[in-house]
């Protein structure tokens, strides 16, 4: 147990969510809690985590979640390991809200110097119809900036892309690749456009940031000549 790796997680603390202040102690090695010196106030040290008030070990549970990543049905983890439907499937979405929320801070918050986007859309499979998901990716880290899905591949769909990824980055003068979808084009000469002020009265003129690029790869298939 590292009382340096661990913060406050509650609200009335003036110390919350703030690491490296010397306010954590070990309270109990044996029931794995930390104690806040500012608030008097004990924590477990899964808070915060999906193992959050979990039975089952976190080795278990990290094995089965590692499984679901990799396309293992529910159904195949149930059989072999005898954990109830019900429990896997709520591992699952413990794990796809804690990613979520690690994404939004860590990633959404302006701060990343993308240098290089590629953004592109897929079609996946559900019960009884498909729907479309649209990604974009960080090409110098390999670093997702995130997803979003709709039943239609239309404008909406890649503009919320669009401002995903506007969300992620530090500075605008970055390269973009994409497919020959209109949308997308669109979507970042309208996303990407800065507000600037001359001091004059009305709606300020939105223009783009001086070294944004894009390029669009539009592909043309061809009959093989024998």
């Amino acid at each position: 147990m590292d009382p340096r790796a661990q913060f406050c997680h509650h609200s009335d603390c003036p110390a919350r969510g703030q690491m490296g202040q010397g306010n954590i102690r070990v309270h109990s090695r044996k029931e794995r809690r930390y104690l806040c010196t500012l608030c008097g106030k004990t924590f477990a040290e899964t808070k915060g985590t999906p193992f959050y008030r979990l039975e089952t070990s976190q080795s278990w549970v990290t094995l089965v979640i590692t499984l679901l990543c990799h396309g293992c049905p529910v159904q195949v983890i149930v059989a072999a390991f005898g954990f109830d439907e019900r429990s896997v499937t709520s591992w699952w979405l413990r794990s796809g809200k804690h990613c979520e929320e690690v994404h939004q801070h860590r990633v959404q918050q302006g701060k990343v110097d993308l240098k290089h986007v590629r953004a592109d859309e897929i079609w996946v499979k559900v019960v009884a119809r498909r729907m479309w998901m649209a990604m974009a990716l960080a090409v110098p880290w390999r670093l997702g900036l995130g997803g979003v899905i709709s039943e239609h591949r239309d404008k909406l769909l890649i503009t919320r892309l669009v401002e995903r990824v506007r969300s992620c980055a530090q500075r605008l003068d970055l390269l973009v690749c994409v497919n020959g979808l209109q949308s997308y084009v669109k979507a970042f000469l309208t996303v990407f456009r800065s507000p600037v002020y001359t001091g004059r009265r009305g709606r300020p003129k939105q223009v783009l940031t001086k070294g944004f690029l894009m390029s669009q790869v539009i592909k043309q298939y061809a009959k093989r000549l024998s």
